[in-house]
């Protein structure tokens, strides 16, 4: 069954999620303020499917039970479906200028189908069964899950088992015949909070000695003992602000960020997709971590479509559309975003199928994506800025602009006098100027920096761990190989 948006957040208001923020609990999350902009996010993922001009993109047949399903549930196929999820990321990104927060589900469903299959091959295990029978359920109610993988890692010099406090990686605390006690937490997981599902995996290749953080589960959202604190982010109080809406810059769609806490969480067994065999939790990271950097091939191509329209838009209003340097740097944004674009494209169209049978990227290519994905979106950034000009940052407020309080010798309100010297090309209104310009402060610096910007960096793993990848699977010796054939060396 295909969900509309507006069937998804009602499906939402039945839960009992936990959900607390600025030091209180938040009873009623759906309709908050700051929250609600998160969850139109995603409920246009179910929109998009309904629309006939993108059912193509955003629906597909199941492998698993026939029926059409919403592609951010699919186990992919082929290369063809390795490019149409790129294509489907960046239609979303365009389309919510934010993080629609169902990629971290969809990946880590690819990533545990041919994890499991692996393991259970090895071992005899029962897990790839266990997965199969969760994600027939996923699809057939069509379900949001957040795929939660990031750990607090406490000190960062010590394993998992070393920690003075164990609860910073999640672990097995207790061992039962009909499943297991897990106690710990997963920081900065997106959409969480708008989740049916979570999917937990580990955070890094563990050894022997760390066998009890070698553990992979699903559990409910509303599951007793599992809750979340709401990660804030620039600007968000703005949207508790009576009639706020200029000032917002995206006012209906963002991102969203959580700690979410295991206070010895029961699993039973049949939501169980790996207890202890710490030999596969690399194979696990690295396939679901390579998944997510293809992902941002797509999601922040669409969102800095959005930025680059709106950076020729502001030069536009500012009069200075015909300067040759405002032309050039939008040349250089577009050069930037269709590059990223052309990476996720290439690790796509270079994937191979799985022992599982499921596709998966080329593992090099996707990690020079995520890599590339730490660097250009910043050069974007800069260059939007540049355009718009220190209005975005330094405008008086929205309610600056509506006020009727006169101060002006001739009577002039203070709204009519910031109207007045704000006012900009005869091509656009004062208001219109202003949303442009809060759009890209939004953007740039503010709430939907957490989707674009700065989790460019620190999305899908840090700067840092796609070179340790790109590393293993540069193939240098292959390369020396070629160079002394070239040469003549022996």
């Amino acid at each position: 069954m295909l969900m509309t948006g507006e069937q998804y957040i009602e499906s939402l208001r039945k839960m009992n999620t936990r959900v607390y923020m600025f030091g209180e609990k938040i009873d009623n999350w759906v309709d908050h303020p700051i929250i609600r902009p998160s969850i139109n996010c995603v409920a246009i993922t179910y929109d998009l499917a309904q629309d006939p001009e993108y059912a193509d993109l955003m629906t597909v047949k199941s492998n698993l039970t026939g029926e059409t399903i919403n592609r951010f549930g699919h186990l992919h196929q082929s290369t063809d479906d390795l490019k149409n999820k790129v294509k489907m990321q960046r239609l979303c990104g365009q389309k919510t200028a934010g993080c629609f927060q169902r990629c971290v589900g969809m990946d880590a469903f690819n990533a545990m189908f041919s994890t499991t299959y692996e393991i259970d091959q090895k071992y005899g295990t029962k897990y790839h069964d266990n997965f199969v029978n969760f994600l027939k359920m996923v699809q057939e109610k069509d379900l949001v899950v957040d795929g939660a993988m990031t750990d607090p890692k406490g000190d960062r010099g010590l394993a998992p088992s070393a920690q003075k406090d164990p609860d910073v990686f999640v672990h097995i605390k207790e061992y039962r015949e009909d499943g297991i006690v897990v106690s710990g937490a997963k920081t900065h997981q997106t959409g969480s909070i708008n989740s049916h599902w979570h999917i937990v995996m580990p955070t890094q290749a563990m050894r022997e000695e760390d066998k009890d953080f070698a553990v992979a589960f699903a559990l409910p959202t509303d599951a007793e003992g599992l809750y979340m604190v709401y990660g804030r982010q620039s600007c968000d109080t703005r949207k508790m602000e009576e009639g706020a809406d200029i000032d917002l810059g995206n006012a209906k769609f963002g991102g969203q960020e959580a700690l979410v806490v295991f206070d010895d969480v029961f699993i039973p067994n049949e939501y169980i997709f790996l207890k202890g065999e710490y030999d596969f939790a690399g194979m696990l990271v690295e396939r679901f971590a390579g998944y997510h950097r293809q992902s941002y091939g797509g999601c922040k191509v669409g969102v800095g479509d959005v930025l680059i329209g709106a950076a020729a838009l502001a030069a536009e209003y500012n009069g200075a559309q015909k300067a040759s340097h405002i032309k050039d740097k939008l040349i250089e944004m577009t050069h930037l975003n269709e590059t990223l674009y052309c990476c996720g494209i290439a690790c796509s169209a270079e994937g191979q199928a799985t022992a599982a049978g499921n596709y998966q990227i080329d593992l090099l290519l996707a990690n020079v994506c995520k890599q590339n994905i730490t660097r250009f979106p910043y050069e974007i950034v800069r260059l939007a800025e540049d355009i718009a000009g220190g209005l975005m940052v330094t405008m008086p407020s929205e309610t600056d602009f509506k006020s009727d309080m006169k101060v002006g010798k001739n009577g002039e309100t203070i709204g009519e006098i910031c109207n007045k010297f704000f006012a900009g090309s005869p091509a656009c209104t004062t208001e219109e100027r202003q949303r442009i310009m809060r759009l890209i402060e939004n953007m740039c610096l503010g709430a939907s920096a957490v989707g674009y910007r700065t989790e460019s960096m620190h999305g899908a793993g840090s700067p840092q761990a796609q070179r340790i990848m790109i590393q293993r699977q540069g193939n240098i010796e292959g390369k020396k190989a070629l160079a002394k054939a070239i040469a003549g060396i022996k």
